[in-house]
């Protein structure tokens, strides 16, 4: 299988870059528990299977990762928090029906090339039972949602910062590619807990400063961010999605700085600069097509059926076509209140702002005409394009993708910070190497030597 299947999958499950050599190692004698999380556990099989990916996805790389033992614990850190907020959205009330499940199934098949059939037949190919792959879907659906229910209830961009956004990205707009390890604290952390931290982290900088781990590979042994396994990367941001307490900095840095530990609301972090790059020219004008239009609907109701819907609005189509005002046979015969009174009159609009079927009516016709009877899920409609106009949308956009970077950045940063709480809150009990939760000795390096 190849490509476009839910990132979260990628830790639950082997699959895309999963041979049938790595599959064959998932057998196991005995299927124990590797962890116990609230009321759920995670079993040893799922626990190889998402390591087995892992080590799959770095084929050539294998020393960036990595002993055993350390990423063990790191993947199963990620299944953990997985659990945890499935079992938090579906207390919140979050679901997933079948036929939604059975829909985003089919989608991932079609997404790589086949359908739902030949999808349960490679995933059997490389040793996943359909069923676990499904739950997996489900869980990726779930925690989706909660974040998206998390963004709506604890996330806004207010107009002053957007406008200072704007600001700041006319002055310079760069954007900046970039990379972070982070030493979590829990929050109220001891004053223990934060000299423990900070040894770490300045360790780990040591590392880096002697040439002896690259970045990416010590993000991956030993960041606490969930995006360690992937190097600790951040993908590219522009200044207005960068922390302040990191803005600034970054200006004045060169590809390849590591600037840092800094404090933080997370805990200590190292941040890498990897690339730097001028935005400025992809800011072109941008233009859409507004249309003038009026319409005339017939609504469908208990009392009115589709087919005398369809035979009244095809008569007030012939009365039009016959001679008679548009306007007048709106205001006097249409059902819809909003734009009865303005002789069916809905101002100037982009094509898609009453749905596809509405909007492609409206392309269809010229300036002045009538189009035939449509129908849309509210009823039966007539339409005349009244004129048509191109406008200069730039700074709006500019502006909604402004409101999306912050609303990102904060989300992220929120919602990192709501992780480490729901793991703080959680009862989890590791079963793997025969350790407790809590009694984990410091992690060794392949040579003895104690992480950082």
């Amino acid at each position: 299988m190849t490509k476009t299947l839910p990132a979260v999958l990628a830790t639950l499950l082997a699959f895309a870059a999963v041979s049938a050599p790595v599959a064959a190692q998932q057998t196991q004698p005995l299927d124990r528990i590797a962890a116990i999380v609230d009321e759920d556990v995670i079993l040893q099989s799922e626990l190889q299977r998402a390591v087995n990916n892992i080590r799959a996805q770095y084929v050539g790389r294998e020393h960036q990762l990595p002993p055993e033992g350390v990423l063990e614990r790191q993947v199963l850190e990620r299944l953990v928090l997985v659990k945890l907020q499935v079992a938090r959205a579906e207390g919140s009330g979050i679901r997933v029906g079948g036929e939604e499940l059975n829909h985003a199934v089919a989608s991932i098949a079609q997404q790589n090339g086949t359908d739902v059939d030949g999808l349960r037949q490679r995933l059997a190919a490389d040793g996943i039972g359909y069923e676990d792959f499904r739950n997996s879907v489900r869980e990726e659906i779930v925690t989706q949602r909660l974040r998206q229910s998390f963004a709506q209830s604890r996330i806004s961009v207010s107009e002053g910062e957007v406008d200072a956004a704007l600001a700041q990205q006319n002055a310079g707009g760069m954007q900046y590619h970039l990379a972070h390890i982070l030493v979590a604290l829990p929050d109220g952390a001891t004053a223990e807990q934060i000299a423990t931290g900070q040894s770490k982290i300045d360790g780990i900088k040591g590392l880096l400063d002697k040439g002896e781990l690259d970045f990416a590979a010590a993000a991956v042994r030993y960041s606490d961010s969930p995006n360690a396994l992937e190097g600790g990367d951040l993908g590219w941001r522009s200044v207005d999605e960068i922390p302040n307490a990191f803005s600034n900095q970054i200006k004045s840095m060169a590809s390849g700085d590591v600037l840092g530990p800094i404090r933080g609301p997370s805990g200590f972090q190292l941040l890498k600069l990897v690339e730097v790059r001028d935005a400025n020219g992809s800011a072109d004008t941008h233009t859409v097509t507004e249309y003038h239009a009026r319409h005339i609907l017939v609504r469908v109701t208990d009392q009115v059926d589709d087919a005398a819907a369809k035979a009244r609005i095809e008569t007030l189509r012939a009365r039009i076509a016959g001679g008679a005002d548009f306007e007048a046979v709106a205001k006097e015969s249409s059902d819809d209140t909003n734009s009865r009174g303005q002789g069916g009159d809905l101002g100037w609009f982009p094509a898609d702002a009453f749905g596809p079927d509405f909007g492609r009516q409206v392309e269809s016709i010229e300036d002045g005409g009538v189009g035939a009877p449509f129908r849309t899920d509210a009823g039966w409609h007539i339409v005349q394009r009244v004129a048509t106009r191109q406008t200069d949308v730039t700074d709006d956009n500019q502006r909604a993708q402004i409101r999306e970077t912050i609303g990102r950045r904060k989300l992220e940063d929120e919602y990192n910070r709501f992780l480490q709480e729901l793991r703080g809150e959680a009862y989890v009990s590791f079963r793997t190497g025969d350790r407790a939760e809590g009694t984990a000795e410091p992690a060794q390096d392949a040579d003895g030597a104690t992480t950082p």
